[in-house]
């Protein structure tokens, strides 16, 4: 940092504050001191900035699942978020939620003196689990779980189960089905209590309930099932078993939409391209990703836990979904 000084002139604490996006720096000077960095190939020294500022600048993430598109699109969101605040993400997995490896990941973690961990588990008991282990930092849960003294930051699963029925029920469908997730997923769970709601609300029977396991496979079995059920429209609990409906449906001779509608849930990047293009629920993961990094760097600030960050999801129509046929 002193050679950056030296060669641009300026004074070191100059050059912390360019470092550091210090407003009170002049564009001509901040460019000057950039330019030097950017010819000395200068970094800086996180050990020692970390023995002054007492801060690894290092996030714990915990987590499971990543083969899914839900966790792994949270995981991605987190490190974006977490490297625009200066900070590094390190991850620990577990296999299973019990004591036994919730307790070694968060030693893992604790071994690289993270600042705060986020917890991306979507199992019950990982509340119970991380309530039971003493952890010396604060940890902030990216889930849909309630309950516990835990920041969190969530999107709001029932609110996006509703918002897809509520959309069938004004095209005229009044026999909604549903193909959840499995159900020892928080996600899963809030899904079928905001389909259910939405169908008790408006009057109407919540009796046609497929259990699945997010796989296409599974959406797939599900729509060649579909010549025995009454309904003329299903919400699906996510995109990858909404793919596998579509064409168990259509196998069995049924058209979309003009014979059934079909919703799925979290929008993923080629939901557009399906024959045809799914309407469904999008989740803003980038968001989630910012939402949880801003609780656990306002509880390191503070010392005390902010109110739970909740992100509301938003319907996406295309054109799977379409008016009832009589």
């Amino acid at each position: 940092m002193k050679d950056v000084a030296r060669i641009a002139g300026v004074s070191h604490q100059t050059v912390s504050r360019v470092l550091n996006g210090h407003p009170s720096v002049s564009a001509s000077v901040r460019e000057r001191v950039e330019t030097v960095i950017e010819e000395l190939g200068y970094r800086r020294n996180v050990a020692a900035r970390s023995l002054v500022t007492r801060r690894s600048r290092t996030v714990g993430v915990l987590a499971t699942e990543l083969v899914q598109y839900g966790p792994s699109r949270t995981l991605l969101g987190l490190e974006s978020a977490a490297r625009d605040a200066d900070y590094f993400v390190s991850i620990a997995t577990v296999r299973d939620v019990s004591i036994k490896s919730v307790r070694e990941a968060l030693n893992h973690l604790g071994d690289q003196s993270v600042d705060g961990i986020v917890v991306v588990v979507p199992h019950p008991g990982i509340l119970e689990a991380l309530s039971l282990i003493e952890h010396s930092f604060p940890v902030v849960t990216a889930t849909s779980a309630t309950g516990g003294p835990l920041g969190s930051a969530a999107v709001n699963q029932r609110l996006g189960a509703r918002m897809a029925v509520q959309h069938l029920i004004e095209l005229g469908h009044t026999r909604i089905g549903h193909v959840s997730g499995p159900m020892n997923w928080f996600d899963a769970v809030e899904r079928v209590e905001g389909w259910r709601e939405a169908l008790t609300e408006a009057g109407l029977q919540a009796d046609i309930l497929i259990q699945g396991d997010w796989t296409a496979e599974r959406g797939y079995e599900a729509g060649l099932s579909l010549g025995s059920s009454d309904a003329s429209a299903f919400f699906i609990a996510n995109d990858q078993m909404a793919l596998g409906f579509l064409r168990g449906v259509q196998e069995c001779g049924l058209r979309v939409p003009d014979d059934v509608s079909i919703v799925g849930y979290d929008d993923q990047p080629d939901a557009g391209f399906f024959y045809p293009p799914l309407t469904t629920v999008k989740q803003d993961f980038e968001e989630l990703g910012r939402r949880s990094i801003k609780a656990l760097l306002e509880q390191l600030d503070s010392g005390t836990i902010p109110p739970k960050q909740m992100i509301d999801p938003a319907i996406v129509v295309r054109a799977s979904s379409g008016p009832l046929r009589r």
